[in-house]
C-alpha cells in the first residue's frame, strides 16, 4: 500500500518524469498535489500499470487533485542541456503551474532546489508515495499521447507503439530513413556498427 505523502505539509506535490531513455520526443514531467483524504487501490508506479489502467486513473487523478500540471522539454533543449538537466527542468516547469507548493516529493535521486521550497528525493518514489505515483501516471499518459500525435507525421518509426524508446524496430527505421526533427541528436541513435553519416 502506497503512503500518501513524504511530509505532513498540506500542499506537498509529487513530481516525476517520463521518456528519459527515449531516442525521440520530449521528456515529460508532472506535478500533483493530492488532498489528504485521497485513496486509490489501483494507483501505483506507472511502469507497474497497464496502458488501460493508466488511462483509467488519469481522469480520477485530475478530478480529485488539489492541483496538477504537465510540462515538456523538447529534443533541441535536451541536446543543449543533457537529459538529466532536461528532466529536472521539466519537473520545475510543471511545478511552476501549481497554485501553491509547500513541499516537493521527487522521484529519483537528483533534483535542483526549486525557489526556496523544501524537497526530498526518493528512489523508486513512484512505487512508495501516492502523489509521486499520480505524477508518474500523468507524465506517462500525456507523453504517450504526444508520441501518438507525432506518429501521424512520421508513421515509419511506429512511435504510437514504441513511444520513441530504442526498440529494434525504431533503430531499424532510423537506419533506413535517418533521424527526424523529433530525434535527440545527442543520444546514440544507432549502435556503433550501424553508425550513419548525418
Amino acid at each position: 500500500m502506497l503512503k500518501h505523502s513524504v511530509s505532513n505539509k498540506k500542499f506537498e506535490c509529487g513530481t516525476d518524469e517520463a521518456g528519459r531513455g527515449c531516442l525521440a520526443g520530449p521528456v515529460a514531467a508532472a506535478a500533483v498535489i493530492l488532498p489528504k483524504h485521497f485513496k486509490n487501490d489501483l494507483l501505483n508506479d506507472s511502469k507497474q500499470l497497464s496502458h488501460a489502467q493508466r488511462y483509467k486513473l488519469r481522469p480520477i487523478i485530475e478530478k480529485e487533485a488539489i492541483s496538477y500540471a504537465v510540462a515538456y522539454v523538447y529534443p533541441s533543449e535536451i541536446d543543449k542541456i543533457n537529459i538529466l538537466n532536461a528532466s529536472i527542468l521539466a519537473m520545475h516547469k510543471s511545478i511552476d503551474q501549481l497554485k501553491k507548493v509547500s513541499f516537493i516529493a521527487v522521484d529519483g535521486n537528483r533534483f535542483k532546489a526549486y525557489n526556496s521550497v523544501p524537497h526530498e528525493t526518493v528512489i523508486k518514489g513512484d512505487a512508495k508515495y501516492l502523489n509521486i505515483a499520480a505524477a508518474s501516471v500523468l507524465a506517462k499518459t500525456y507523453r504517450d499521447d504526444y508520441m501518438t500525435e507525432i506518429h501521424e507525421e512520421f508513421p515509419m518509426y511506429n512511435w504510437q507503439k514504441n513511444k520513441g524508446y530504442p526498440t529494434n524496430e525504431h533503430r531499424e527505421a532510423i537506419k533506413k530513413y535517418g533521424p527526424t526533427k523529433y530525434h535527440r541528436m545527442s543520444f546514440k541513435l544507432l549502435p556503433d556498427q550501424l553508425s550513419l553519416d548525418f
